[in-house]
C-alpha cells in the first residue's frame, strides 16, 4: 500500500480516424459532382489529415509529461475515488429500488462504508500539499448533489431512498448533508497525518453507523435516559468504533504518516470511543444531528489526548 503514495505518471495517447460519407440525395446531384464527392481523397490531403492527427496526440503528450507527476497522481485519484463514491450510491440505489434491502439498512451501509472506503483512499493521493485539496472535491461533489437533489432543482427518487429515513428530498438537507460536509472538514483540516480526523470519522462512520444497524434489530432493552437508544446499540457503537478507529490508525501508521505508540494509543482510543458513544445516547438528536455532535465530541476529546500528532 506504500507505493499507493508515490506520483504515478498517468499520460493518454488519444487516436482518432473517421470516415464521412455523402449518402443522401447522391443521385439528384450533377455527374461531376458525384464523382468528385465520392472519388477517393488525394494523397496529399490524406498526409495533412495524418500529419494534424499525430499533431494533436503529440500536443496531449506533451501536455501530459509537461504536467507535474504529483499532479497527475492527484487528478487521477479524485476521478478514481469520485467514481467509486458514486458507484457505491447508485448500487445500493438499485437494491433499494428492487426492494432487495430495506431502506434503513441501505442508508445505514451507505453511511459506514462512505466514510470508511474514502478514508482508505487517502494514500492513494500525493505527498504534495494540493493533494488533500484535490481529496477534498470528492465529499464537495456530494454537497453539490446533496443540495441539488435536497432543494428539488432536480429529483432522484432513488438516491433519496436510498439515503434518507423517510423518503422526502428535504431530508438530504440534514444527516446526508452534516455527514459530508464533516467529511470536507477533515479532509482539509486534519487530513491523514492527525489522528484526531482519522479518530473523528472513524466514529461517524463506523460507530454511529454500526450502533444503528444493530441496535434496530436487537435493541429491544432501551436506555433509562433516552428510549430512542439501546444498550446494545450503544455497546455496538463503542466496540465498533473503536475497531475501526484502531485500524485505521495501524493502516495509516504502517504507510509512514505518523508513529503510534500503542500503549498510549489504544488507551486513548477506548477514551475517545467512550465520549463519543455518550454523546450519541444523549437526547438531543432533535436539536443537534449525530452526524454534528459525535465528530465534534470526538475531535475536542482526541485533540486532547493526542494533541496534534500521535504519541
Amino acid at each position: 500500500m506504500a507505493a499507493a503514495a508515490r506520483p504515478v505518471d498517468v499520460m493518454s495517447f488519444p487516436s482518432c480516424s473517421s470516415t464521412s460519407l455523402l449518402l443522401s440525395h447522391s443521385r439528384s446531384l450533377p455527374p461531376a459532382t458525384r464523382s468528385s464527392r465520392l472519388a477517393p481523397s488525394s494523397p496529399a490531403s490524406s498526409m495533412r489529415r495524418q500529419l494534424l492527427v499525430g499533431a494533436g496526440a503529440s500536443a496531449v503528450a506533451a501536455l501530459a509529461a509537461s504536467a507535474p507527476p504529483a499532479l497527475l497522481q492527484d487528478g487521477a485519484a479524485t476521478l478514481l475515488t469520485t467514481a467509486g463514491a458514486y458507484t457505491l450510491v447508485r448500487a445500493f440505489d438499485a437494491l433499494t429500488e428492487r426492494r432487495l434491502i430495506e431502506q434503513n439498512l441501505s442508508r445505514k451501509i451507505v453511511h459506514v462504508l462512505s466514510g470508511f472506503l474514502f478514508m482508505s483512499s487517502w494514500p492513494l493521493f500525493s505527498n504534495s500539499t494540493q493533494a488533500r485539496f484535490f481529496a477534498a472535491i470528492v465529499p464537495l461533489l456530494n454537497c453539490v448533489r446533496l443540495l441539488t437533489y435536497g432543494l428539488r432543482l432536480s429529483t432522484d427518487e432513488a438516491l433519496v431512498k436510498s439515503v434518507t429515513r423517510e423518503g422526502k428530498p428535504e431530508e438530504l438537507l440534514r444527516g446526508p448533508l452534516y455527514y459530508v460536509i464533516v467529511l470536507l472538514i477533515i479532509v482539509l483540516v486534519f487530513w491523514r497525518e492527525s489522528p484526531i480526523g482519522i479518530a473523528s470519522l472513524s466514529m461517524m462512520s463506523g460507530g454511529d453507523g454500526f450502533a444503528d444497524i444493530v441496535g434496530r434489530r436487537y435493541g429491544s432493552l432501551k436506555l433509562p435516559f433516552n428510549k430512542k437508544k439501546s444498550w446494545i446499540g450503544s455497546i455496538s457503537m463503542f466496540i465498533s468504533g473503536f475497531l475501526l478507529s484502531t485500524l485505521m490508525l495501524f493502516y495509516f501508521s504502517c504507510l509512514g504518516y505518523f508513529r503510534v505508540s500503542w500503549d498510549l494509543a489504544i488507551g486513548n482510543l477506548a477514551v475517545v470511543a467512550f465520549a463519543a458513544t455518550v454523546v450519541e445516547c444523549i437526547p438531543v438528536t432533535d436539536v443537534v444531528d449525530d452526524n454534528i455532535s459525535v465528530p465534534l465530541a470526538t475531535m475536542l476529546v482526541a485533540f486532547l489526548l493526542f494533541g496534534h500528532s500521535s504519541h
